[in-house]
């Protein structure tokens, strides 16, 4: 299945925080979309590997994404090495995507910048043809992703470009509460981590209020580019 967009997150929840709202909108265009997750999250203080598989599908559910993969790497100790590479790239070639969107260049967590700079990296290599990849005994095919995007996550990092999600603000804070371990929860008896609180909740939906306002708009993801952005007009530009 070839896809439009491909999302990559370090951890389940990743992808739905920085970007659920612009992945949202451009399945409701038309796009196919797909989600990877790196890992399945199990340092996490709260919940457990099969709660999380449950609830990153049923986030996927709300999103309408035509596929969502976990890639098993060890959360908190993978590295940016061949090996996890390999394994980026064996997606990169199954699926095809225009555009990948994955983690912040740097955050509070340790494996979001390492994750943005892996599949960042493995977009590159996967272009190169005399790399040699198999999936399913079968030899993949080069592909090189048009673009890569990083979208905005714990730290409020300027972005280079914002998407209008504003008729999808719901949409994007439903997908966050199909994690119902790792967010606020006043009945919860597990630990409190800087994640849980109801201001942690408030500001995801107050982030995307914010850069709305800045552009005119109720409610916009930001993102960042590793190369220039082009337009072929001026009034391409809002």
């Amino acid at each position: 299945m070839k896809l439009d967009i491909l999302a990559f997150g370090a951890h389940p929840d990743d992808v739905e925080l920085g970007c659920s709202g612009t992945i949202a909108k451009e399945v409701s265009l038309g796009k196919k979309v797909g989600i990877i997750d790196l890992t399945r999250g199990e340092l996490g203080t709260r919940g457990s590997v099969e709660i999380r598989n449950s609830e990153s599908a049923k986030a996927s559910e709300i999103l309408g994404v035509s596929v969502r993969e976990n890639l098993d790497m060890r959360d908190g100790f993978f590295v940016n090495d061949e090996t996890h590479q390999l394994k980026i790239i064996q997606m990169i070639r199954k699926y095809q995507p225009e555009i990948v969107l994955c983690n912040a260049i740097t955050d509070r967590h340790i494996d979001h910048g390492k994750g943005s700079k892996l599949v960042s990296d493995a977009c590159f290599l996967s272009g190169l043809v005399k790399i040699e990849t198999e999936l399913n005994g079968e030899k993949q095919q080069a592909w090189r992703p048009k673009i890569v995007y990083h979208y905005i996550q714990w730290q409020n990092i300027e972005p280079d470009f914002v998407v209008d999600i504003s008729e999808f603000i719901d949409k994007k804070m439903e997908s966050v509460l199909a994690y119902g371990s790792q967010f606020y929860d006043p009945n919860s008896k597990e630990p409190v981590t800087p994640i849980t609180s109801k201001t942690f909740l408030d500001s995801v939906k107050y982030r995307a209020e914010d850069l709305g306002r800045l552009v005119g708009v109720a409610y916009a993801e930001g993102f960042t580019t590793e190369r220039y952005l082009a337009v072929n007009s001026l009034g391409d530009l809002k």
